[in-house]
């Protein structure tokens, strides 16, 4: 068995002598791990860093066996992942949700493109946190578990969006939800508008609150994990810091 493919390196650690087991996204074989014969080198430490875009080639005798990656580079994010300590975070967090909710070896490729997309967008858009938001909505829906944000549950209309059922995962508007405000969660005003500009500190707090219940009661949970991932939890921590929450 044999593939060539592209992906972003995920995580590394050593194994045996001198070798290391590596997990990537890859653009056409999903999330996938393999040994890297010499990878626990130094000289292969430059190589195999955590948001380094490889060329990939595996091999295996047989399709569900562990198998061999050779590395080429292909291009490196670590530079722009190291411009702040939010977007060092960020990339823990996208790597952390990727190993505990994607499927091995299940081609996912949207998903690819979006952290690609992401990852650019570190260093050149400073609304790169409203599309991080948007990143984590799109993998429920991926992966079966979306919200529908189109309408309000309640009268069908789709004007003054401003919560979502915790139970459902349905819009309500404004005027259907009075009485109930505490027991919905608040839908920000970006995620009904991707033309939306600059949503502030409280906005993307609240974003990713709402994704984050629908992650841990949908997509982990079916995968048999009772708590977010830390590094997602570190994430929260520090955009929390910085925003003075």
């Amino acid at each position: 068995m044999e593939w060539t493919d592209e992906g972003m390196l995920l995580s590394v650690r050593k194994h045996g002598e001198g070798s290391a087991i590596i997990e990537v996204l890859t653009k056409n074989h999903g999330r996938h791990a393999g040994v890297v014969r010499g990878g626990g080198a130094r000289k292969s430490a430059a190589l195999l860093q955590p948001g380094a875009q490889l060329a990939l080639r595996w091999r295996a005798r047989l399709a569900e066996h562990l198998g061999s990656f050779s590395v080429e580079p292909k291009a490196s994010r670590v530079v722009k992942i190291m411009t702040g300590r939010a977007e060092m975070a960020a990339f823990a967090a996208i790597s952390g949700l990727v190993l505990a909710c994607l499927p091995e070896r299940e081609p996912q490729g949207r998903i690819y493109g979006v952290v690609m997309d992401l990852m650019h967008d570190f260093s050149i858009n400073r609304a790169w946190l409203a599309n991080y938001v948007r990143f984590e909505l799109m993998m429920l829906d991926e992966l079966g578990f979306g919200l529908d944000l189109t309408g309000c549950a309640v009268t069908g209309k789709n004007d003054n969006l401003a919560y979502v059922s915790p139970k459902t995962g349905r819009a309500v508007s404004s005027a259907a939800a009075v009485g109930w405000e505490d027991r919905l969660l608040k839908l920000p005003a970006f995620l009904g508008d991707e033309k939306f500009q600059a949503p502030s500190d409280d906005q993307i707090m609240q974003g990713l609150h709402l994704s984050g219940c629908f992650l841990k009661s949908g997509i982990l949970a079916a995968n048999g994990h009772k708590e977010m991932p830390l590094a997602r939890e570190r994430f929260i921590a520090v955009l929390a810091g910085r925003s003075g929450q």
